[in-house]
């Protein structure tokens, strides 16, 4: 008996499991593992209280003699709901997350047993700096770096069977003070953006002092029975099928988007999101997703910092939580072929501390110039820095996802929806037309022949733009669900920064030159309308057409991740960041060289998985089949039958023996194809080999033939779980 088969019938003999859910209400358990300043107000000194509380808000550093009280009071909360040990939590460049755990426990000097947690062990630790993804800042003996407390990030005690761990989120350096993780970039960034546009909101509202950056991702994920991905070693060690031919039914019949959630999934969406509502993590939405077995969530939004903590974190517990289920969760972007693959759709806006949504129309003039200032600002933003974008969201398991029919191509484009085209055409038409006193007191009073009434729901959605202004919020919907949100969140608020500061040298440059305020802003966002408009697109971002326009209007078209993560070090991108103090030179290369060798990794292993798969199950029963068939025909023809008589059996002989020695020999062809690329010591042509002479050669190529073996061979025989199995059986 197969693994296949064993695996069938534990599904088929399943049970649902049950979840103790405590409390009728979310709100009854909500944030309860987490240090909320509720909690700190509870736990700490008035001292050590407004410390934390500045830094949160304010950015203030605390002091290492009040992070001890802190440290302190941090303990007693976390030691009162059975913590024993306390890690740092950080994001290192790997694309998971990172702790090493130690305990409260120690010895004094005297050998008596204590419990402690100083400041010093809360503000900063020492993990090894050379095991992590360096790109080479780091050289194997020169092991030290540091993780740092970032105190806008609340602590959080996270549960592990009948184990607790206080998890304090912090950022992670090299010793030489590089960054390594994707927190410290995405705070230099949102740090960068909130000056920027403070400055830009004063031209409207002099009571702006602070402006964040927020996000509210959507996750999309498969759920598949775990004895069923344990009989495919390309789901355990790929997360995605390398080889399945499609189902009879898959979502052409559409009734899986919004259909009742099955019952063992269910159980399991519970479990996960009452394991997230202690840690804080705002869930608000569930549904099925187009593809059979696919589903998604989503928060409610956050401030970028704490959203991108908070998706990295569910990834962790969702994958936790489904084993309790004998279920497995798959995140990959695309772990099935010929259905919808998975995406987290980053919904990005701003808000000021005064309560306003800047990309949310307002409902006076001003309100609306200042929107259009900040919706036009993005636009250019996109349009100037698109090869950029397009690298944050590169990755290899985002290549088979991109530019497939259920996600946006590789071309980034943005839509904004009729009506918004139409303002922006009716400012562009003015082009040449100096504008004059007239004007400014349209723009004050009405703004009725450059501004229409803006109303917050006056867009369309096009599913196919990765790039979408949605009524409130611009929707990254390109980003891979595998992504850590914090990489596209960087560039986007880099990039907006870096056009905000541009855009408000122009107006002052303007208004010294004598220009009434309103009159310049409007100049100005006239030139950039008119310098970025080839970024717009409505239509239907599947198309060839599409494509062929693209390349018109001279939009970049960065196919795979090799080509696209050269946006990254290019004198443009240095000087993007350089100036905003976002990345270094060094911090730029190395993290190039980390995706590059990132790619080229998860390819080499996905080749190595074909060849195993191809070697060990593939021909192996295709050849058990290959052997019935001879019996058979050798029968037939002893038992001297006409050979019209057994005509099938031969041609199927012939195709299951043509299709066998194709998977052979194009296995034996991409291992030598590997070695050929093994050899190459630049990183760059590594990967790029890798992508051309080994994935686009031959993964298709190999997968044809399997697939095509899957349908002929004894459904008995065939040793791996078959699409119809994995999406439709839980």
């Amino acid at each position: 008996m197969s693994l296949r088969t064993d695996a069938v019938n534990h599904v088929s003999h399943g049970n649902v499991n049950s979840v103790d859910i405590k409390g009728a209400k979310i709100t009854g358990v909500f944030g309860e593992n987490v240090f909320t300043q509720k909690t700190a107000r509870e736990y700490l000194s008035d001292e050590a209280y407004k410390s934390l509380v500045a830094s949160i808000k304010g950015g203030k550093k605390i002091d290492r003699q009040v992070a001890g009280q802190i440290a302190s009071g941090m303990r007693a909360w976390a030691e009162s709901k059975g913590v024993t040990h306390y890690t740092h939590w950080f994001q290192p460049l790997t694309g998971s997350t990172a702790e090493k755990h130690d305990s409260f426990f120690t010895l004094k000097g005297d050998g008596t047993a204590i419990e402690e947690f100083e400041g010093a062990a809360l503000i900063q630790q020492e993990p090894d700096a050379s095991s992590f993804p360096n790109g080479g800042l780091r050289a194997t003996f020169e092991a030290r770096g540091y993780t740092a407390w970032d105190p806008s990030s609340p602590p959080f005690i996270i549960e592990i069977g009948n184990g607790k761990t206080l998890c304090i989120p912090t950022i992670f350096i090299a010793y030489t003070g590089e960054s390594l993780d994707y927190k410290a970039p995405l705070m230099k960034a949102v740090e960068s953006l909130n000056k920027a546009a403070v400055t830009v909101c004063n031209y409207f509202d002099k009571n702006v002092t602070k402006v964040t950056p927020t996000l509210g991702w959507e996750q999309e994920y498969f759920v598949i029975d775990e004895a069923l991905v344990n009989a495919r070693p390309d789901l355990v060690q790929c997360g995605r099928t390398v080889f399945g031919f499609t189902p009879a039914k898959g979502q052409q019949l559409e009734d899986h988007y919004f259909g009742s959630i099955p019952e063992r999934v269910y159980a399991f969406m519970r479990d996960f999101e009452n394991e997230s509502y202690k840690l804080g993590i705002p869930l608000r939405t569930r549904h099925n997703e187009v593809a059979p077995a696919q589903f998604e969530c989503a928060p409610i939004f956050e401030e970028v910092n704490i959203a991108v903590d908070h998706n990295i974190l569910l990834m962790d517990v969702m994958t936790r939580v489904a084993k309790r289920h004998r279920l497995v969760v798959l995140l990959h972007e695309k772990p099935f072929a010929g259905i919808n693959g998975s995406g987290k759709h980053n919904n990005w806006s701003l808000a000021t501390d005064t309560g306003v949504n800047l990309l949310a129309p307002g409902k006076t003039p001003k309100t609306n110039l200042m929107f259009l200032t900040f919706f036009v600002n993005t636009i250019k933003a996109v349009h100037d820095y698109a090869d950029i974008l397009r690298a944050s969201i590169a990755s290899a398991s985002n290549d088979f996802r991109l530019g497939a029919n259920e996600a946006p191509p590789a071309i980034i484009s943005v839509f904004v929806g009729e009506y918004l085209t139409k303002v922006l055409n009716d400012v562009e038409t003015r082009v040449g037309t100096k504008f004059d006193e007239q004007d400014e007191a349209i723009l004050k009073i009405d703004l009725h022949r450059s501004i229409p009434e803006l109303l917050i729901d006056n867009t369309d959605r096009n599913r196919t733009s990765p790039f979408a202004f949605t009524g409130n919020k611009f929707e990254f919907r390109a980003v891979g669900s595998t992504a850590n949100c914090a990489l596209p969140m960087t560039i986007l608020n880099t990039i907006v920064a870096d056009t905000l500061n541009k855009f408000a040298a122009e107006v002052d440059a303007l208004i010294e030159k004598g220009d009434k305020k309103e009159i310049a802003i409007m100049q100005v966002i006239q030139k950039y309308i008119v310098s970025s408009k080839k970024i717009l697109f409505e239509g239907d971002g599947y198309s060839e057409a599409w494509h062929k326009e693209a390349e018109k209007r001279g939009l970049p078209n960065l196919k795979t991740t090799p080509v696209a993560l050269d946006a990254m070090v290019t004198e443009k991108a240095k000087k993007l960041f350089v100036e905003n103090r976002i990345y270094t030179h060094s911090e730029l290369e190395a993290r190039h060289e980390i995706e590059l060798e990132k790619y080229i990794k998860k390819v080499q292993i996905e080749a190595r998985i074909m060849g195993d798969l191809a070697t060990n199950h593939i021909i192996p029963a295709s050849i058990k089949y290959q052997n019935v068939l001879l019996k058979n025909v050798s029968l037939l023809r002893e038992a001297s039958l006409p050979e019209k008589l057994y005509k099938g059996q031969l041609t199927l002989l012939k195709d299951v023996s043509t299709h066998i020695q194709e998977v052979y020999d194009n296995v034996h062809e991409m291992v030598e194809a590997r070695k050929v690329a093994n050899n190459i010591s630049d990183t760059r042509e590594k990967a790029i080999a890798y992508e051309a002479k080994v994935k686009a050669q031959y993964f298709d190529k190999i997968r044809y033939h399997v697939d095509k073996l899957e349908q002929l061979v004894d459904d008995e025989l065939w040793t791996l779980p078959k699409y119809r199995e994995l999406l439709f059986l839980r």
